[in-house]
């Protein structure tokens, strides 16, 4: 089955860079959409940043851009987040996910990976 499992995840300070890697298996990913969500407590899952696994073509949320990059590595069949300048509100879980519609609304969720930034 397909499985998703992210890692990378950790505590660091205000300005610190962290990088999200998603291992993908059990199935092709060739024209799926991938990429990240994150949930911070109290608040509904929203979209990060996304992929298109054939091309690299990207995609981000305001808050992402210019901070956050978005991955692949096609051979590891992963996916990465790379983050700089973290502040305190980029805390949250953070969940990969793929899909195959633009959409992206997700077909397939990882476990998440905990983000905290701390002031």
């Amino acid at each position: 089955q397909v499985q998703l499992v992210e890692s990378g995840g950790g505590l660091v300070q205000a300005g610190s860079s962290l990088r999200l890697s998603c291992a993908a298996s059990g199935r092709t990913f060739k024209s799926y959409f991938m990429g990240w969500f994150r949930q911070a407590p109290g608040k509904e899952r929203e979209f990060v940043a996304r992929i298109y696994w054939d091309t690299g073509s990207t995609y981000y949320a305001d808050s992402a851009k210019g901070r956050f990059t978005v991955s692949r590595d096609n051979a590891k069949n992963t996916v990465y987040l790379q983050m700089n300048s973290l502040k305190p509100e980029d805390t949250a879980v953070y969940y990969c996910t793929a899909d195959r519609s633009e959409q992206f609304t997700g077909a397939y969720w990882g476990q998440g990976t905990q983000v905290t930034v701390s002031s």
